[in-house]
């Protein structure tokens, strides 16, 4: 796993955290809501393409 993929998905986690506050201060609990849902398909999407050399590599290994 390359150290930038950690750090990119720590530096959405800051920032989505970050929103979140402000929103939730701002009573749109709402946005805020939104906010981390959209934070974690942003996440997922960076680690999608991770999990599927994984697969990849599992499936060379085991030679399905």
């Amino acid at each position: 796993m390359e150290l930038d993929l950690v750090f990119r998905i720590a530096a959405v986690g800051i920032i989505v955290a970050v929103l979140v506050q402000l929103l939730k201060r701002a009573e749109r609990d709402e946005q805020a809501m939104m906010t981390t849902l959209a934070g974690l398909i942003v996440v997922l999407m960076m680690i999608v393409e991770r999990i599927a050399e994984l697969f990849d590599t599992i499936q060379t290994l085991f030679g399905f």
